[in-house]
């Protein structure tokens, strides 16, 4: 039986995504991007990104494990997406407050 992997629109993977990335969580961004792997062959995103299936399987749905970081580059381009930095939109206090010292 072959399965049916779901139709992936980029914008709603980097929504998915960048909530995961808010939250400055480790463990719950590569919890997050396990959950997209799901909507991909894996097989097919192996061979894009040259790492095995199983490691991506083990970067990203065991938690175990931190993947190193350019697992986690690879398997966001071959998911379409890219990273990008941008400034946080709220300061905590703390940081506000050692800018307005300087």
């Amino acid at each position: 039986m072959t399965k049916t992997y779901r139709p992936v629109t980029p914008s709603k993977l980097a929504d998915e995504l960048n909530s995961a990335f808010a939250s400055a969580e480790p463990k719950i961004i590569c919890k997050a991007i396990g959950e997209t792997l799901g909507a991909f062959n894996l097989a097919e995103m192996a061979r894009q990104t040259g790492l095995g299936r199983q490691s991506i399987y083990r970067a990203f749905k065991t938690n175990t494990q931190l993947p190193n970081f350019s697992t986690v580059l690879a398997v966001l381009s071959a998911m379409g997406l890219q990273l990008q930095v941008t400034p946080k939109r709220e300061r905590s206090a703390a940081a506000a407050a050692r800018l307005t010292k300087k």
